[in-house]
């Protein structure tokens, strides 16, 4: 099984530059930035085979090509239920022609939230309806109601319950791999930069502990596949090779 991680493209929030003022222009689900639309397009064209072949030089001299043709086509995709996790699937989806599924665990870390001058306050999430009706083919579990998918009561979720949700996630995608038509799947998931440092983490073996970062620029790829004797292969880390220089954040 291969495992494709990608990154959500750029938010509101991860464009917040002032740190001294950065609680008081945060917002708990940021929509994608006019360069994150333009991210996530690239990112769907190039898992797509469609973008314009292109040759970059490594550090060992190897001359690796990209672009057009350069990935085998998705078979499955998920995303977090966070709303720049739901705009940077959409075009990837529709350039897959794949119909993709909320999978909640991947959510970013911390929850949503926002730190009011009383303290921490949780917020739902984006309900049922909302989502469907931007994201009108998506495939939503049935958590997912009405009243949102995030509990406000649960405030701001601590790290070390995120390394628990991780190795969850990471023991569902071993059993799956595991399973009869697991070595025959192809599956991307959309989710964030802290989870997915911990989800690597959890893959590898690395949990608890935080004497290593697996940093992930938006929209960025990272690949592992998963062998059928049950171990894993790091084939890369953080691959930005479908956005110009300028467009990587």
């Amino acid at each position: 099984m291969e495992l494709y991680i990608i990154r959500h493209a750029q938010s509101a929030n991860n464009v917040i530059e002032d740190i001294a003022g950065y609680e008081s222009q945060r917002v708990p689900d940021p929509p994608l930035t006019e360069l994150g639309l333009e991210q996530a397009q690239l990112v769907a064209d190039y898992l797509a085979g469609n973008l314009q072949p292109m040759t970059l030089k490594g550090p060992n001299g190897r001359v690796y090509n990209y672009g057009a043709g350069g990935l085998p086509k998705l078979t499955h995709l998920y995303c977090s239920a966070m709303h720049r996790a739901l705009q940077t699937t959409q075009p990837i989806a529709q350039a897959l022609n794949l119909i993709p599924e909320v999978w909640l665990e991947l959510h970013e870390q911390g929850g949503i939230f926002l730190q009011e001058s009383t303290g921490i306050v949780g917020y739902p999430g984006m309900t049922r309806s909302q989502i469907l009706e931007s994201f009108t083919d998506y495939k939503l579990p049935d958590t997912i109601t009405e009243q949102g998918w995030w509990k406000p009561e649960s405030g701001y979720e601590d790290v070390a319950v995120t390394m628990g949700r991780a190795v969850h996630v990471a023991t569902n995608l071993r059993q799956r791999a595991q399973g009869s038509n697991g070595q025959n799947e192809r599956i991307g998931i959309v989710t964030h930069g802290t989870f997915i440092d911990l989800l690597m983490k959890a893959l590898l073996n690395m949990l608890p502990g935080d004497f290593t970062s697996f940093n992930h620029n938006n929209t960025a790829i990272t690949r592992i596949d998963f062998k059928e004797s049950g171990r894993l292969a790091l084939r890369y880390v953080n691959r930005t090779a479908h956005l110009p220089s300028e467009m990587v954040s």
